[in-house]
């Protein structure tokens, strides 16, 4: 997994109180082959999954809403974001993950998910990657009301809508989240609704 053309040089650790924040120098070898110094802040917040749940009889997805501090920091007057579901992967692996936090937040349990894709959402500063995902659902499904648990003092709003109302969301700018809009497209690429 090494790569010659890079050289970690010192890791600093920054903060631990929530994921791990680090510094790291390092030294890259460039196209023409003269070296440079670069120092750069690396976020290890873990790994994560997503899931697009849909319906193809209803023509329905639920999405969730939740409060995002960052987005509010970053001028999201409310710093609600309307998202799929999703979760950090703690020990399981990314499929067993999904099907655990599809329970905890929307209330529906799923025995089958497919993978989408992987993908690193902010590549410049977070070492995160996340696994996508899209599953069916229907009413028989549902075990509990969702909304997150207590214990993580999630507060999560399950939203089921058309999926055409869903994607007119991310044109008139309601979604805003890359791993929805990511899902959504996905979706209506392949007609899963």
């Amino acid at each position: 997994m090494k790569d010659p053309k890079i050289e970690i040089k010192k890791t600093e650790l920054l903060s631990d109180n929530w994921y791990v924040l680090n510094k790291v120098t390092f030294d890259y070898q460039k196209n023409d082959d003269s070296w440079i110094t670069q120092k750069r802040e690396v976020y290890d917040r873990g790994n994560g999954s997503a899931i697009l749940l849909y319906n193809t009889k209803q023509k329905t997805v639920i999405l969730t809403r939740q409060f995002r501090l960052p987005t509010y920091l970053n001028g999201n007057k409310t710093g609600m974001m309307i998202e799929v579901c999703a979760g950090m992967l703690d020990q399981d692996n990314p499929e067993q993950c999904v099907i655990r936090e599809t329970e905890e937040e929307t209330g529906y349990r799923l025995t089958t998910v497919h993978k989408v894709m992987e993908t690193y959402m902010s590549p410049g500063a977070v070492t995160e990657i996340l696994y996508l995902f899209v599953g069916e659902y229907d009413e028989s499904m549902k075990v509990n009301e969702g909304g997150g648990v207590a214990h993580e003092e999630e507060n999560i709003d399950v939203m089921e809508m058309s999926y055409d109302e869903a994607y007119a969301m991310i044109a008139s700018g309601e979604i805003k989240d890359a791993k929805t809009i990511l899902l959504l497209q996905h979706a209506k690429i392949n007609q899963l609704v």
